[in-house]
């Protein structure tokens, strides 16, 4: 088969991936699957080249970086930042600020999905607290995610992906904050910018969802850790005051009820607190380090034997052989398992301390239990109703330091080139496992396979534009209009994979771009480098679309954004940011050096 023939065969698959990717008729890893085997069918790569994607460091280090972010997750640790940075916002400005800064701090060493992912519940509740509109909010989390991401090499998947591509090319890797020279003055110019248009170009939204909250409202009962970190301070100081919808109703301390809790009453150990509230703030209040779930005898031995736990909703059936006894008589934890945290009745709370509830039929209790406990009762005669809660595991407080720990010792090893990155990343996963930061069950749902699969098989597409020859027909053909100025085939390398970006995903976009940027390098007799790191800030740069970003997409729904939202304010941003990379690119790494 003539080279000519696989060339043009190649920029057919190339074209149909595109046009399926845009229609979204079919899921993004099931297109870039069915071009790999396109490619491996018509003989255009053998089964090496077609695999090699799945072995590319890049891919690896990126599957390992989501393990260590769950780490970070499950432990509390960026519960604790959000909480200590949020603080209370004297205005929509200074709420955005509070939201980018420790985001942009964040998404340059851990992977923003994740980031967003564990910044977007509380910051949603703290927003209600402080009655700010969310969608004033979450568009900033995403892009303040974006804009961290392209600080480092370990900031976004698409840098360790092209990083991957450069490597495989035989050169060797970039350093950890090489990028940062043209990462930092974006970040910067990004958040300044978001500080002074969002008020007039980021719509007041309300999400769709609101109108159909859960208006279910319980009683739950939580006890101050004797060693825990609020002991001492007063209902204002812990941040307990204000939170939104969950109300501090009484405190009991040493047999006696004190209530209708003053602000300035100091908390003690082994107080038991009763609030009322809805369930996803009953999700916010059990992630607050120093409260847990109060435990007696085999309720507490449970928790010790059985720390991965999180939260389930299940409606009492008639048939329930508890029915008409205390929650404190019934030994709840004796019969399934489980420690109850909330209950509520027919939609309200339930006056009174916890463990005084007498069980009634229909009564919906919140319970804190093992990940297989619902496969385990989902079939009991003994509940109507037997529902995980989303995002709800309880995190292990105590193991936080080791998950910052094991994220700077790989920032450190990286950085200082003592390990390789993909090297680092996997010892760093290794040791969120072993030192218990993170559960194998946990670490395997934290890694996106969707996203490794994406990457993966795009590496086909763009292995495929390398080796038949069709990357250096489209850089020809490109160097033709430009006329041979770096410049402008910089700005032309730019511009497309940008727009590539906002149609297809990031990773796709810079696998597919960077064949054709280094082709173009090339012809030039050019530096490769600035082409290579203008494919990676423009496929990072992804602002006028929901669907060009993961992270734009998480908010979408949150925010009650509509598309139109995402163009209005993410194109300018989208515009200014290509004009500071164009501009220093080339300055930090000249077309033709010395």
């Amino acid at each position: 088969m003539s080279v000519d023939l696989h060339i043009f065969m190649t920029l057919a698959v190339v074209v149909a991936t595109l046009g399926l990717l845009i229609t979204e008729k079919l899921a993004a890893e099931l297109v870039l699957l069915l071009a790999m085997l396109t490619l491996l069918t018509l003989g255009i790569l053998t089964p090496a080249q077609a695999l090699e994607g799945f072995s590319n460091d890049g891919m690896i280090t990126v599957a390992a970086m989501y393990v260590i972010a769950a780490g970070l997750r499950d432990t509390g640790a960026i519960d604790w930042i959000t909480r200590q940075l949020l603080g209370r916002p004297r205005g929509i400005g200074p709420a955005q600020l509070r939201v980018m800064a420790p985001v942009i701090g964040l998404s340059a060493f851990i992977n923003n999905t994740p980031v967003v992912a564990a910044f977007m519940p509380p910051i949603l509740a703290w927003a209600k607290r402080h009655q700010i509109s969310a969608s004033k909010l979450l568009i900033p989390l995403s892009y303040a995610a974006i804009l961290g991401g392209t600080c480092t090499l370990i900031g976004t998947s698409t840098n360790l992906v092209v990083n991957g591509l450069w490597m495989r090319d035989g050169q060797p890797s970039i350093g950890m904050f090489e990028i940062a020279w043209v990462g930092i003055p974006c970040a910067l110019a990004g958040t300044l910018y978001i500080l002074a248009a969002s008020r007039r170009l980021l719509a007041d939204r309300r999400p769709a969802t609101s109108a159909f909250a859960d208006p279910r409202e319980y009683t739950v009962e939580m006890m101050v850790d004797a060693t825990g970190p609020l002991v001492g301070q007063t209902i204002v100081e812990a941040g307990l005051r204000q939170l939104g919808r969950l109300f501090l109703i009484e405190i009991e301390r040493d047999g006696r009820i004190i209530p209708a809790v003053q602000s300035e009453e100091r908390l003690l150990p082994e107080d038991r607190l009763v609030f009322a509230g809805d369930i996803d703030a009953i999700v916010d209040l059990q992630r607050i380090r120093g409260l847990s779930a109060p435990r007696n005898g085999e309720a507490a031995s449970l928790a010790q034997q059985y720390p991965e736990r999180h939260l389930v909703e299940v409606v009492i059936s008639p048939r329930c052989p508890l029915i008409n006894q205390t929650l404190r008589d019934s030994r709840f934890h004796t019969h399934y398992g489980a420690t109850v945290v909330a209950v509520a009745r027919d939609g309200q709370r339930v006056p009174g301390g916890l463990g005084d509830v007498i069980l009634r039929a229909a009564d919906t209790l919140l319970i804190e239990a093992r990940p297989t406990w619902v496969d385990r009762h989902r079939h009991s005669p003994d509940f109507l109703v037997v529902s995980d809660v989303e995002n709800s595991d309880i995190p292990r407080f105590d193991r936080a330091l080791r998950a910052w720990g094991i994220l700077a010792a790989v920032v450190l090893a990286a950085t200082l080139n003592w390990l390789p990155m993909v090297t680092a990343a996997l010892l760093g996963a290794a040791a969120t496992l072993a030192l218990g930061c993170v559960s194998l069950s946990a670490a395997r749902r934290s890694i996106d396979t969707q996203v490794l699969l994406v990457i993966a098989c795009s590496f086909a597409l763009g292995k495929a534009l390398a080796v038949t020859g069709a990357a250096t027909l489209v850089a020809d053909t490109l160097l033709n209009s430009s006329t041979a100025n770096p410049w402008v085939a910089l700005l032309l390398i730019y511009v497309i994979t940008a727009t590539a970006t906002e149609m297809l995903s990031n990773n796709a976009a810079a696998v597919l771009i960077y064949p054709v940027a280094m082709a173009l390098a090339a012809r030039l007799e050019a530096s490769p480098l600035p082409f290579m790191f203008a494919v990676m800030m423009a496929a990072s740069a992804s602002f006028s679309t929901p669907i060009g970003y993961q992270t734009n997409l998480m908010v979408q729904g949150p925010g009650g954004y509509r598309f139109t939202d995402f163009a209005r304010i993410g194109i300018p941003l989208q515009l200014a940011l290509a004009a500071i990379s164009l501009i220093i690119i080339p300055l930090v790494w000249p077309f033709y050096p010395g």
